[in-house]
């Protein structure tokens, strides 16, 4: 069954229900109003002919229109009048005298009898009977001291036939509200699932064509269309990261074609191995030996941005910056030897700490591939955003825009080693803590690249005006 079907039959049932409940109400406050009306009525008539007013009891003739047909008489009726009421008599011993209206047979029932004989006065009795074709409506009044007692009655045929015809009515009524109720609940359904069956058909499309381009139009503030909002934002996003992922593997492929081609190579070459001079074989296996350390290198690059910004790496978490930059530049020294000095405000901020890491480590590398002189590389922190500085040749204007895009490497980076990853990562990194990647020229020569952090990660311990006020410059290595 359809979720339109299930709306429309909900609708439908919930009216009906609200219409049926509604008729019954009505119709049995319409009873207990014609049932009060009557017994009123009949007590009324019962003090009448106790006090000798059998005149009440006379048939009421029925109203004749100034034209058209004269109504027709009521069943039983030979005089053409309405003869609702009936005045009884019953003696203690059962007998009946009739005192007026009409002249109908009523039977004498055992509470009656038993009302007449009783010796306390004004004890009543209320029962329907039917005597041929019509139902009686009787009231039976003791008049005490075994005398016996009153009896009127009253034809309620009318009065059930009124109600019959509500019933009916009501049944017709509540038909109709369970057909209109379904035609509304479709429409109403039909308009509510409307993008719901297009968001269901974009799905089916993606998950049959794999393809992640389609676009669904949005409309509506309602939950369907958020449902909407954020269902085309999803298919964007995924359609990006299948494009960056596209574009990742030929990048990657690319990159990789190269050592794999030298080291197929220098693979043949070992097949002479024996025919080489020692000179040549120093310098066959230094080549193996560089090129496998740089395709692990790119390896080991490959797998950090394909797990940037995704959930397995580490959980967010308090970073303390100034032990995480130094262990990082201890971690360089250690591989280059190369001085670190650095400036640290002490700032804490919240982050993914591994990530963090890796982006400063590979700040500090990229400086000591391009820093030939022997002045220390300069690590600042500042207001949770790191900043790496070196004393090398810089970076040209045409190449600021490009050295953070995966793969890039500038003409003058193309004879050193790497893989032009390692400034992605740091872009990749900073944009997961809603900061950016920069590039700067100082005074004096070289190149400051870094990154920051967005500024609500920034801890309030960690304040610029609180943490500048006593800055911490160490320098780490030189040993």
């Amino acid at each position: 069954m359809s979720l339109r079907t299930r709306f429309a039959l909900a609708f439908a049932l919930v009216s009906v229900v609200v219409a049926g409940l509604v008729g019954v109400l009505s119709y049995h406050a319409a009873a207990e109003r014609i049932t009060q009306a009557t017994d009123t009525t009949l007590a009324a008539a019962t003090t009448a002919v106790a006090d000798g007013q059998t005149g009440v009891l006379a048939p009421i003739a029925p109203p004749v229109p100034d034209d058209g047909p004269r109504p027709r008489p009521p069943r039983g009726d030979d005089h053409g009048r309405l003869q609702e009421l009936v005045g009884r008599r019953i003696a203690a011993d059962g007998t009946v005298t009739f005192l007026g209206g009409r002249d109908v047979a009523l039977p004498v029932t055992g509470g009656a009898r038993a009302l007449a004989a009783t010796s306390v006065a004004g004890v009543t009795n209320t029962v329907e009977t039917t005597v041929g074709e019509d139902t009686y409506r009787v009231l039976t009044t003791s008049e005490g001291g075994g005398q016996g007692a009153w009896q009127v009655a009253m034809d309620v045929d009318l009065s059930h036939r009124v109600l019959r015809g509500m019933a009916n009515e009501i049944a017709l009524v509540s038909l109709g509200v369970l057909v209109v109720a379904a035609g509304a609940g479709w429409l109403v359904a039909r308009r509510i699932t409307r993008r719901l069956e297009r968001l269901t058909g974009l799905a089916e499309q993606v998950t049959a064509r794999g393809g992640t381009s389609a676009d669904l139009p949005v409309d509506g503030r309602d939950e369907v269309g958020r449902l909407s909002a954020s269902f085309t934002t999803m298919v964007g996003r995924l359609a990006a990261s299948r494009e960056a992922q596209d574009r990742l593997v030929q990048d990657a492929a690319h990159e990789l074609r190269t050592p794999l081609t030298s080291l197929r190579t220098n693979t043949s070459v070992l097949r002479r191995f024996a025919e080489l001079s020692p000179e040549a074989r120093e310098r066959l296996l230094a080549d193996v030996q560089g090129e496998t350390r740089e395709l692990s290198h790119l390896v080991d690059e490959l797998v950090a941005l394909a797990l940037s910004g995704g959930d397995t790496e580490d959980p967010e978490e308090t970073v303390d910056l100034d032990a995480l930059v130094r262990r990082a530049a201890a971690r360089v020294d250690r591989r280059t030897g190369r001085e670190v000095t650095v400036t640290s405000d002490g700032s804490v901020v919240r982050g993914f700490p591994a990530a963090l890491e890796r982006a400063v480590g590979n700040l500090l590398e990229n400086a000591a591939k391009f820093d030939a002189s022997s002045r220390p590389l300069e690590l600042r922190v500042r207001a949770g955003g790191v900043t790496v500085r070196d004393h090398g040749p810089g970076i040209d204007v045409g190449d600021v825009e490009r050295v953070f895009d995966r793969f890039y490497r500038a003409p003058a980076a193309r004879g050193l080693p790497g893989s032009g990853l390692g400034l992605a990562i740091v872009r990749d990194v900073a944009e997961r803590h809603g900061g950016e990647a920069f590039v700067t020229a100082p005074a004096g020569g070289g190149a400051q690249v870094g990154f920051t952090v967005a500024a609500e990660r920034l801890l309030p311990d960690s304040e610029a005006g609180h943490v500048d006020a006593s800055p911490q410059d160490t320098t780490v290595g030189g040993t």
